[in-house]
Parts: C-alpha cells; sequence; structure tokens
C-alpha cells in the first residue's frame, strides 16, 4: 500500500499571497518606527508649532524611505541596496539612522536564508562597515575605549544574529532538498532492484525447464517420438506462462494504479508440474491453516519457492524435492530440500542472494546450505 505523502509544515503550506502581505506589513511597520524615530527629536527639544508643521513632511518621508521594503520578497538585493543608500542620506540630513541600520541589519537575515553565502556576507559586511563609519564621523571623542568597545561589538553582534538565523534556515532547507533527492534516488534504487529480483526469478526458472526440456528432447529425437512431443507440450506451456508473467509486470509498470494481480503460493501447483516436466519430483507439505497472506508476502514465499526448485532442477542433479509451507500465527515459514549432490550454485547467478534479499526486506530470516547428510536446503521465515 502506497504512504500518504505527509503534510508540509504549516509554514510552507501558507499561500504566496500570505508573504507578500508580511513584506507589506514589515514595510508599514518600518515606516512607523522611521516616523517615530524622527519626530521625538523635534517634539523633544522643537517649538510646538514647528512640530505640528514638521508632522506631515516627516510622515511622508518615513513612507517614501520605507516603501521598497515592500519588495523585499521579490528583489532582496535591490531592495537592500536602495535601504543603504537611504542610511547614507538620512545621516547627511542629521537625523538618526539607527531604525535603517536595524532594517539593513533584517535584510542581512532574509538575504543569508534566500541568497548564496557570498552575497549575504557582502551584505553584512556592508552593513557593518557603513554603521562603523557613520558611528566614526558623529564624533564620540568623550567615550572611554570600554564604551567605544561595546558599541562595536553591539553593532556587529546585530548584524551577526540575523545572519545566523538566515544562514542556519537555508542550511535547513538545503538540507531538506539533499534528504528528498536522495529519498527519490534510493526509491528508483530499490524499485530497479525489485524489478531485476522479478525478472530474474520469472524468467530464470523457466529458461532452466525449457534448456531442460529442450535437451531431453535432443536426447530421444529419433527413438521415443511421444517424449519429444511432451517435451515440446511443457517448453511450450512454460513459455505461455513466462509469457503472460511478462505482460502482467509491464502492465503494472506502465500502469501505477493497475493492480496487476501477481502470482503467489496459490501457483505452487503449476510450479511441481513444470518440475516434474523437467525430472524432478516435488513433493508439497502444507502446515497449520491457510489462509490469505498479504500479497507483498505471499509473492516473496512464491519466489523463494520457485528459485529453490529452479536451483534444484538446474545444478543438484537430484531427482526428488521436499517443499514445507508453514502457516503460523506470526509468521510464515518455508523449506525446500532436495536429495542432489549438494553445494551452492554455480556461476554470477543472483538467486541466494535475491531470495536474501526478498526475505530481508520483510523482516525475515533466510538460510541456505548443504546438508550434513546430503542435498541441500533452503528455508526462510517471513513474519506476517
Amino acid at each position: 500500500m502506497d504512504r500518504a505523502l505527509p503534510r508540509a509544515p504549516w509554514l510552507r503550506r501558507l499561500p504566496s499571497g500570505v508573504w507578500t502581505a508580511v513584506s507589506w506589513c514589515a514595510a508599514a511597520l518600518f515606516a512607523l518606527l522611521l516616523f517615530g524615530s524622527t519626530t521625538y527629536q523635534v517634539a523633544l527639544h522643537g517649538p510646538r508649532g514647528a512640530f505640528f508643521t514638521a508632522l506631515w513632511q516627516r510622515g511622508a518621508m518615513a513612507v517614501l524611505l520605507a516603501l521598497p521594503v515592500g519588495w523585499v520578497r521579490r528583489w532582496p538585493v535591490p531592495v537592500f541596496g536602495v535601504v543603504a543608500v537611504e542610511s547614507v542620506l538620512v545621516f547627511v540630513l542629521g537625523e538618526h539612522t539607527w531604525p535603517l541600520y536595524l532594517a539593513m541589519a533584517c535584510l542581512v537575515g532574509c538575504l543569508a536564508a534566500a541568497r548564496p553565502r557570498r552575497t549575504a556576507l557582502t551584505a553584512a559586511g556592508g552593513t557593518l562597515a557603513l554603521s562603523l563609519a557613520q558611528w566614526a564621523a558623529g564624533g564620540h571623542h568623550g567615550e572611554t575605549l570600554g564604551d567605544a568597545v561595546s558599541t562595536v561589538l553591539g553593532m556587529a553582534a546585530t548584524v551577526a544574529l540575523p545572519w545566523t538565523i538566515g544562514n542556519s534556515v537555508r542550511q535547513q532547507r538545503r538540507y531538506g532538498e539533499a534528504l528528498r533527492e536522495y529519498a527519490a534516488d534510493r526509491a528508483v534504487a530499490e524499485e530497479r532492484l525489485r524489478i531485476a529480483r522479478e525478472l530474474h526469478d520469472m524468467v530464470a526458472h523457466s529458461i532452466g525447464v525449457i534448456a531442460i526440456q529442450s535437451g531431453a528432447a535432443g536426447l530421444v529425437l529419433d527413438t521415443q517420438p511421444e517424449r519429444v512431443r511432451q517435451a515440446l507440450t511443457a517448453i511450450e506451456s512454460t513459455s505461455r506462462e513466462t509469457l503472460a508473467g511478462l505482460r502482467r509486470m509491464l502492465v503494472s509498470l506502465r500502469q501505477a494504479e493497475a493492480e496487476a494481480p501477481a502470482e503467489g503460493l496459490e501457483g505452487v501447483g503449476r510450479l511441481v508440474e513444470r518440475a516434474a516436466g523437467a525430472g524432478l519430483q516435488v513433493e508439497v507439505e502444507w502446515r497449520g491453516r491457510r489462509r490469505p497472506l498479504p500479497p507483498e508476502i505471499d509473492l516473496a514465499a512464491f519466489r523463494i519457492i520457485q528459485e529453490s526448485v529452479t536451483n534444484a532442477v538446474r545444478h543438484s542433479g537430484g531427482r526428488r524435492c521436499r517443499v514445507s509451507v508453514e502457516y503460523g500465527t506470526e509468521a510464515v515459514a518455508i523449506e525446500v530440500v532436495d536429495d542432489g549432490r549438494g553445494g551452492t550454485p554455480r556461476g554470477p547467478g543472483f538467486g541466494i542472494s535475491g531470495m536474501r534479499e526478498r526475505a530481508a526486506l520483510l523482516n525475515g530470516q533466510f538460510s541456505a546450505g548443504v546438508r550434513p547428510d546430503g542435498g541441500f536446503q533452503v528455508a526462510a521465515r517471513i513474519p506476517v
């Protein structure tokens, strides 16, 4: 069963218009801060008439200076440059520049979160250098060395804190993207491995039976025509079943929602008939109460039996094979034993490793090896 796509964090679920509104709210708050900082000095030291006269002028200037902040989400670098120029102009006019310096520090955090690290570091360095130059040009001859150091450190911290927060956000976002790419690559690799296992289990068994039947037919071609006819019938039957299985697999790959039924333990009977045609007598023993299994467990159990019988036909040289399937309350246990010469199948095959992978993917146990009294044994236990 496919897992549902996990919900994104609530900040990522917000529509784009919300973030645009947040940008303009920040611009409005910045304008209010500018207005308060510029009118406070006039109200404190200037005449009352001058205060009311300059009220609308300072308000218009605050709105004009804060207006570019509304476009920070779309053009963060140009907005930072405009605010830096505004800071210089306000300093030349003799007004307080700390609101602009605070805005530049916040913009450094935005750049650190959304732009490359070099751009954010350049903006942070420029903000600190501009603030130090304005502080030095303001004349602080009466300050002690400790006060000066404290002021410089405070300015540096004001810039470093937003940059650190923004850089952490950027790193977290990049880490999430890397995790998603890794998960996608791993899903593709696992799917390719699953398809390779399915093709190997399906084709290797059928080709092995066809090879044995065709070889047997060649040996008795001139002396026993009836045996040749039986071998050709078995070859035709095996070929048709293999083509049907390949067709089902292709349908399931082309149509993700098409639930093409995969062969499970109900196919053991047909497997026994094909093995008998290849000269191997297979006895099947069912233990416990037979019941429907989850599709992935049912398919894995059948593929393990199929591969084990195929190896017995092709490599063991034996004549008899016993298959035991036990339905337990917590697991299904499989055992396949033949009376052949034993030994690991020769050649660069993937049968044993494929069976082990199938069991491991379902948190099961698997073992395969030569029996002390001869023959080869495959055992698997898959939890249900």
